[in-house]
């Protein structure tokens, strides 16, 4: 196009433009009209991250292939983006003048404050939660107190899965949030956290299928949304093993699992947590109530999108009106396979369905898997960006990134925090190596799972 075509298309309204999408436009012209980012979220009802996630993305687009249409698009609504102005300023005498003033939103950094619902956190970059296996009794220890500590310079810890009621354990010497004891336990984590500048969340955790005889309560078989096995292992006193065959939980009991869960949430808050994510992903409990290659119900907890989300979307509302939504989140993992989690028949729909569902909540934050969780993140194809745009909270990125990644993906808007894991296994200073990309130290497999200090409190920090 030359540019008079592209002007004249752009301002008699062809469809040439769909490039940019409404919002994109709608966040654009109130820029042009000098609004700011923290102002244009209240005018749009969207959250700010989402207001610059959207800036960002149209000025992405700008600098693909597609330009012309998005420019004829943005000419027949005119913005701001810096990158229009070379166009503009090459305009023929004939073209009335633009004025489009220079843009006041300026992109966050992986090292900047954040606030997520009530909770201030000091960086964007979040401890993933690691299951560790050295909590005996199911009561996290002195170890455990130590080895959060180092790692509180963290924006937010998520500690490591606790079970919210005895049926919900499936490995060994996993800790749980249920009992006075454990509450008194994780007391003492928390303290230690808040002490040295950070934050922490609990990860709610029920295994679902993912258990074996000896940690259910009198050997019996575990609780799930279906009686089929899995395909999967756990580990015990005797290494791993086969998961045992479950059984399908019965309509009138899924209040219960939802009373659970809050009970759990109660107890989060009493033992000093900053919020609670709800794990709803790997093959566990609730996302095998959600996807339809594990859940095979005929009552109202299966078949459809929205029966299959309904367990998961209760458990939601009822922590959040239990604790407050600004300390509630949730971890999803959309196309993960583990723990034998087949792939679901239309997983862009129902996680689309589930998103949309809790944004009207206003959790605190979503935590989103991409890819294969610790393996391939383009396992399956998935648009994570569709549950960026339907969620008002703070999106958290996780599953193999590197600091060149995380860095682009909390700067062009795709997350407002990215979320690490076995790095921080290995590098307890693991944000100040990030900020001054300094080597990461390996972390050492033997000694991933149980034991004792070795492997778990003893990796050094950057010499000062």
């Amino acid at each position: 196009y030359t540019f008079e075509q592209l002007y004249r298309v752009g301002r008699t309204g062809s469809r040439i433009g769909e490039d940019l999408t409404e919002r994109e436009i709608d966040c654009l012209n109130w820029t042009a009209a000098g609004k700011t980012s923290s102002e244009i979220s209240n005018i749009l009802s969207l959250s700010e991250h989402t207001v610059n996630h959207y800036l960002n993305r149209a000025t992405k687009k700008l600098d693909t292939v597609n330009r012309t249409q998005a420019v004829a698009k943005a000419l027949r609504r005119p913005g701001s983006l810096a990158k229009l102005r070379p166009i503009l300023n090459r305009r023929p005498a004939w073209a009335p003048s633009l004025s489009l003033p220079h843009s006041r939103v300026t992109m966050p950094s992986l090292f900047d404050p954040l606030q997520v619902g009530a909770v201030s956190l000091s960086n964007r970059v979040v401890m993933a939660p690691l299951t560790r296996n050295r909590s005996v009794g199911l009561v996290p220890g002195p170890l455990a107190v130590e080895y959060y500590r180092q790692r509180a310079s963290a924006g937010l810890i998520i500690s490591e899965g606790a079970q919210i009621i005895p049926e919900g354990q499936g490995y060994l010497d996993t800790p749980g949030i249920h009992s006075p004891e454990q509450i008194a336990a994780w007391k003492q984590v928390t303290d230690a956290v808040h002490e040295a500048g950070g934050k922490i969340a609990v990860q709610l955790w029920h295994v679902g299928r993912i258990s074996h005889a000896d940690f259910q309560p009198a050997g019996a078989p575990p609780q799930s949304a279906t009686d089929r096995q899995a395909k999967s292992k756990t580990f015990t006193k005797d290494g791993f093993v086969d998961v045992a065959a479950p059984r399908a939980l019965t309509t009138e009991e899924l209040p219960g699992i939802v009373q659970a869960y809050v009970h759990a949430a109660h107890a989060a808050m009493a033992a000093g947590f900053d919020a609670v994510e709800v794990h709803g992903a790997n093959g566990y409990l609730l996302d095998q109530f959600l996807r339809d290659s594990i859940n095979d119900r005929s009552d109202a907890y299966g078949g459809s999108i929205e029966n299959r989300a309904r367990l998961l979307l209760e458990v939601m509302q009822a922590i959040a009106e239990a604790i407050g939504a600004d300390r509630t989140g949730l971890r999803l993992s959309p196309v993960t396979p583990v723990n034998d989690a087949g792939q679901d028949s239309d997983a862009q729909a129902l996680f689309n369905h589930v998103v949309e569902q809790l944004s009207p909540m206003k959790l605190a934050f979503l935590h989103v898997i991409e890819g294969h969780t610790g393996g391939p993140r383009d396992v399956a194809p998935f648009d994570y960006g569709a549950l960026r745009e339907r969620f008002k909270g703070v999106y958290i990125a996780n599953n193999g990134y590197t600091r060149e990644m995380a860095i682009e993906a909390v700067s062009s808007g795709h997350a407002d925090a990215v979320a690490f894991g076995r790095s921080f296994i290995s590098n307890p200073d693991l944000v100040r190596r990030l900020r001054l990309n300094a080597p990461l130290q390996k972390a050492h497999s033997a000694t991933m799972y149980g034991g004792g200090a070795e492997g778990y409190t003893d990796y050094p920090a950057l010499a000062d």
